[in-house]
Formats: structure tokens, C-alpha cells, sequence
């Protein structure tokens, strides 16, 4: 019997608490059929998770949710035994654990990192955790293709040719003059390039972006992302201004989905997009509207809550002293870090 790596584990472990693809379920099932040692864990792992089945969700704070999974990252998948130990524990109480859990799921969660695995995988928001942190490592990604890109281009960013103040929302757009009318085809050159693959633009938490397949195309002969679901982040616009700024400090390069411009014209005709109290509020979707992930220029990335960021509390989503978007509008200001589409 062929023992089973990490990743198999994983794999097996995300199929039975239910965050896993369409693809990656079959290949779980298949793995579960054709090794016994898979479908054993599967069965336990099963079997742990069977007295919250007829138990109504409830909402799991998020810190709660990023301290089980780091928690589940450490202790579940740091070898077999320590697995096999928690879920061998588990299966002992059994019986216990719907009273418990129903009387007071706080205690229950907080007693051990046991009551974790079992109660907090359930959760909604554990997955929403995991996504958030699977997306963090592309931004991360994104930021070292960057720098690889730099290195091979005498420390240039990668940047086309563009007029100041053309259009910037139109991603996937063919005009006859190949002109550039998206702020997205200077980070399509990091795919051209090959310095990174195309689905690292796809964020893990944006159901629309989801199933974009690049198998059958030729990536070589696009000059921009073939369509506004095949990228679901947003990147700081370039012009003057922001060159200037990204060569100083700690600056935003991109960031989860700027929520002004989720929805789109399709037809490419027209943007006339006023600015409302509701649109100042929201945080992307990529992530529930929890928050946003945002990638720096030193190659950081990190989790945030507030639209604010950097020293000067600056919206990254909206441009200063513009209150209409009709998409060619550019910062004016270094410390305006607006990032679009």
C-alpha cells in the first residue's frame, strides 16, 4: 500500500469538511477508492465530523476562524500520528459533544484544540478563513513575479505604453489599433512573460471568477486578460504620479476587488459610475465584505479590515475629490493609491 504525502491529506481533509472543488472532490474520491489508507482517514475523519450534521450553522467570529486554521495547519497536518491522535480522542467523545455544543459553543471551542477541528471546520467562516489566506499567498506570489520581472528588466516595472487619462475599466477589450484601454495589461506581461500562471489572478473567495480555464488558449497572443471574470483583483493605476510613489516606502500595488467596479458595462459603450454613500462603505467581496487583501511594494501582503490604508489612511478604493467615475480618471496626488481594474 502506497502511504499517503502532505498534500494527499490535505486533500482528503478538505473533502470531508466540504471546501473543496468540483475537480479536487474527484480526485479525492478517487484517491479515497483506490487507497485503502485514504479512505481509512476518510472514514474516521468522517465520522468525527457526523454528530454536527443535523446541527443549524451559526456565525464563527473571524479571529476564531484564523486561530483554527493555523491551529489545524500545525497540529493536524504535522504527521500522521498527531492526526490519527485527534481525531482517535474525538471519536471517544462522541457522544458528548452535541449537549456541549449546544449549550455553550464558546466554552466548547475554547477547551482544546480538539473541539476546533470538530466544531469550528463546520463553520462557514473557517472556509471564508481559508480562502482569505490562499489568497494572501497569490498576492505574495504576484509581488515576487514583480520583483523577478524587475530584476530581468533594469529594475523597470512591468508598464505598457499608455496616454494618460485613457480608459482603464475596459479588461479584455479588442480595438483594432491594440490600444491599451485597461489598467490590467501591464500585469498581463507577468503572464506573457511567464513569470507567473494566469489563475493566480483568480481570488479563491470571488465566486464569479470562478472555472476561468486557460488550458485552451495561447496566452502569448493576448495582450490583456481575455475577460473581466479571468482576473478578480484590482491594481493600482499607473500614471505619473503613482510611478513616483511606488519608488518611496510601503505602498499599495494591489488589493482584492475594488467594489465600485464590480459590475461593468459589457458593451465597453460608457462608465458613468456615481459615487454613493453605500459604494464609500463597502469592503470587496472576494471575502464576504470582511475586508481586503492588499499587496505592498516591498512584496508584503496582509489582511485589512478598513478601506484606509497606509500612514495616511488613504481609500484605496476611490480617488480623492472624484465623486463620478467614468473610468479614465488618474490620481493627482502621490498619496492617492486608487486601484481599478
Amino acid at each position: 500500500m502506497t502511504h499517503l504525502n502532505r498534500q494527499q491529506k490535505e486533500l482528503i481533509f478538505d473533502y470531508c469538511v466540504g471546501v473543496t472543488s468540483q475537480e479536487e472532490s474527484a480526485a479525492a474520491q478517487e484517491l479515497i477508492f483506490s487507497n485503502e489508507e485514504a479512505a481509512e482517514l476518510a472514514r474516521k475523519l468522517q465520522g468525527v465530523l457526523s454528530p454536527l450534521a443535523s446541527h443549524p450553522e451559526e456565525q464563527c467570529p473571524d479571529e476564531l476562524a484564523d486561530v483554527t486554521i493555523s491551529r489545524l495547519k500545525a497540529a493536524a497536518y504535522s504527521s500522521q500520528l498527531k492526526l490519527q491522535q485527534l481525531i482517535a480522542q474525538e471519536q471517544g467523545r462522541q457522544g458528548a459533544v452535541k449537549g456541549v455544543f449546544r449549550r455553550n459553543f464558546g466554552r466548547v471551542v475554547l477547551a482544546a484544540a480538539a473541539i476546533y477541528l470538530i466544531v469550528s471546520l463546520y463553520m462557514p467562516s473557517i472556509q471564508q478563513a481559508r480562502y482569505r489566506s490562499a489568497c494572501l499567498a497569490q498576492l505574495m506570489t504576484m509581488g515576487q513575479a514583480i520583483a523577478s520581472y524587475q530584476h530581468a528588466n533594469n529594475e523597470q516595472l512591468p508598464t505598457v505604453a499608455a496616454v494618460e487619462g485613457s480608459p482603464w475599466w475596459k479588461v479584455g477589450y479588442k480595438s483594432d489599433t491594440n490600444e491599451n484601454c485597461s489598467n490590467t495589461r501591464h500585469m498581463w506581461l507577468l503572464v506573457r512573460g511567464e513569470y507567473v500562471k494566469p489563475t493566480i489572478f483568480i481570488c479563491p473567495g470571488s465566486g464569479k471568477s470562478r472555472g476561468i480555464k486557460y488550458r485552451s488558449i495561447n496566452v502569448r497572443r493576448y495582450y490583456d486578460f481575455p475577460s473581466r471574470n479571468s482576473v478578480s483583483y484590482s491594481f493600482r493605476i499607473r500614471c505619473n504620479k503613482s510611478a513616483d510613489a511606488m519608488k518611496n516606502g510601503r505602498q499599495v500595488v494591489a488589493s482584492d476587488l475594488n467594489p465600485l467596479f464590480e459590475e461593468l458595462p459589457k458593451e465597453f459603450d460608457q462608465l458613468s459610475l456615481p459615487l454613493s454613500k453605500e459604494l464609500e462603505g463597502l469592503n470587496s467581496a472576494n471575502h464576504g465584505r470582511k475586508g481586503q487583501n492588499v499587496l505592498f511594494c516591498d512584496g508584503s501582503a496582509e489582511f485589512v479590515k478598513s478601506r484606509l490604508v497606509g500612514e495616511g489612511n488613504d481609500d484605496i478604493f476611490t480617488l480623492q475629490n472624484v465623486f463620478l467615475y467614468q473610468g479614465s480618471e488618474i490620481p493627482t496626488c502621490e498619496s492617492d493609491a486608487f486601484v481599478a481594474p
